[in-house]
């Protein structure tokens, strides 16, 4: 029946009474209901980013890998996964405006799979050097010159594998070369590296461009500034600030690759993982085959710096060479037989 015919009072207010629910009940419940789904929305949103950007890292690094590495296949007992790996890394200077490529780095490195460890043997660039057929001069001289005769980074490079496999009474895998420039990419890619500048650094040179001008301190190096740190040898500017040799060199190396293992393991390191490819790939002649390459990242990825090991061989400066600790090229030696064999490795200290 209709209550305006029947005489029947009204609902007081003119509103229909409910139940003892509070009015705003189903607002909030409707509220609450669209934050979950907006919230929802972004997770998955982002897992599909996240999942994309790590696929299109894995396309980009497949990429690049397969026009730097060789095709040829690796024996399953050969793989970097379950095999122990002796490489010689070599650092050239060249640069767009130098255009030479004295090895100023020289490593040779020891990798373990079982013990995820790594042991890194360096030499100063000035060591006094005989190779038979090469006559004797310093180190970082080898490699171009042999670049100069062959014409070929592969050959030049496998050479100074058999010559710094004989040094070190080591049978090495593979070498790798990569230039400075490749360096200074890297280290921007990653957006800066910190370090402790260990004294202020100035020097100049108009014909390549050099312009070093550091402060002592902490400091956040983008990658010119953090090559200049690792290369400074002298200073020629007024008033002129303190020199460094092959040793000090060596220990910022050190240094500098430590730090880049965290900035690696950083949010900048994973945002700018594609450029760090990119530039490795540009900048690197190797003779590790694609799958060996694509088993070694697979292995090492995650490495810890702690399990990393760095062993600078040190000498006595006779200009123009540095003259060889026996004692210490010794020591370095086994560091790098027990690495291969697994055995435990002591970091050292400078």
């Amino acid at each position: 029946m209709n209550p305006r015919t029947t005489g029947l009072p009204p609902r007081e207010g003119g509103q229909r009474k409910t139940s003892g629910r509070p009015q705003g009940g189903k607002k909030k419940a409707r509220k609450g209901r669209t934050f979950l789904k907006l919230l929802l929305t972004l997770i998955i949103l982002a897992v599909l980013i996240v999942g994309g950007y790590f696929g299109y890292l894995y396309w980009k690094l497949n990429q690049v890998i397969d026009t730097t590495g060789t095709s040829k296949p690796v024996p399953a007992e050969r793989s970097a996964k379950v095999k122990p790996l002796s490489v010689l890394l070599m650092g050239t200077d060249y640069r767009p405006e130098t255009g030479t490529h004295l090895t100023d780095v020289m490593m040779v490195i020891a990798f373990n799979p079982n013990t995820k460890s790594a042991t890194i043997v360096s030499l100063p660039r000035d060591t006094r050097f005989k190779a038979k057929g090469y006559g004797t001069g310093k180190i970082n001289s080898f490699y171009p010159n042999i670049l100069a005769e062959t014409k070929d980074p592969v050959k030049a490079g496998d050479t100074m594998k058999k010559l710094m496999g004989d040094y070190f009474d080591l049978e090495l895998d593979y070498v790798t070369v990569l230039n400075f420039q490749g360096f200074r990419d890297v280290v921007d890619a990653l957006k800066g590296v910190d370090v402790n500048v260990d004294m202020n650094m100035c020097y100049r040179d108009k014909a390549d461009g050099t312009n070093i001008n550091l402060k002592k301190g902490p400091a956040h190096l983008d990658g010119k500034d953090a090559l200049d740190y690792v290369r400074y040898r002298k200073s020629n500017c007024k008033p002129k600030t303190k020199g460094s040799d092959d040793f000090d060199r060596n220990r910022r190396q050190n240094e500098v690759l430590h730090a880049l293992i965290d900035q690696a393991k950083s949010f900048n390191g994973v945002v700018g993982a594609a450029d760090v490819i990119e530039a490795v790939g540009k900048n690197m002649d190797t003779d590790f085959e694609s799958e060996q390459l694509k088993d070694m990242i697979a292995t090492y990825w995650n490495i810890s710096k702690e399990n990393v090991h760095f062993m600078p061989v040190t000498g006595e400066w006779k200009s123009p060479y540095v003259y060889i600790n026996d004692d210490q090229l010794t020591k370095a030696k086994k560091a790098l037989q027990d690495e291969m064999a697994g055995k435990d490795t002591p970091a050292v200290t400078n």
